[in-house]
């Protein structure tokens, strides 16, 4: 009885180990929205992974968030860069939110060629972006970037790598 308690105490642990790492990863990186990013991942020839980590990133999938600069919802659109892509949105519904927000994604990726440094559009402004990779202290090529002069942009591809590289594992389970 004595080893009954000990073998039951050992995969007892390992099943709420397993379970709630399991549970702190899916809060950490959710899924939602499901069935609007695989159609704007479709649409827009974008990996549904990469959606997935700039949500998460820009909102935490929180539809009505809306930051101190102004952008909104789920993908933190601001809205003068919507009017740019669409007369008719609502930037707080997710449909609309992901598809200008995916638009606007591949329309940075067609201008840089290069994943990462759309990415860094997005976050910091192709502006920023095309100064960048003009100056030779920040791109050896003028495609990609060697070094990031904003903090808020280094961190942001921090945590993109992190984001796609576990949606990536998570989404081939």
């Amino acid at each position: 009885m004595k080893y009954f308690f000990s073998i039951f105490f050992i995969f007892s642990f390992i099943f709420i180990t397993f379970f709630g790492i399991n549970c702190f990863y899916n809060y950490i990186f959710p899924i939602k929205y499901s069935d609007i990013v695989h159609s704007a991942s479709v649409n827009y020839g974008i990996d549904e992974n990469v959606i997935y980590s700039i949500i998460n990133i820009e909102s935490h999938f929180n539809k009505n968030a809306k930051s101190a600069k102004g952008a909104v919802g789920l993908m933190q659109i601001l809205p003068t860069t919507a009017q740019d892509i669409s007369s008719n949105f609502d930037l707080y519904e997710p449909s609309d939110n992901i598809n200008i927000g995916t638009y606007y994604l591949s329309s940075l990726l067609s201008r840089f060629d290069n994943m990462e440094t759309a990415i860094c559009a997005y976050n910091a402004g192709p502006t920023n972006v095309t100064k960048w990779l003009n100056n030779e202290k920040y791109s050896e090529d003028g495609k990609t970037l060697k070094n990031i002069p904003f903090e808020e942009t280094k961190n942001y591809i921090v945590k993109f790598r992190k984001n796609l590289k576990y949606y990536k594992i998570r989404n081939k389970i």
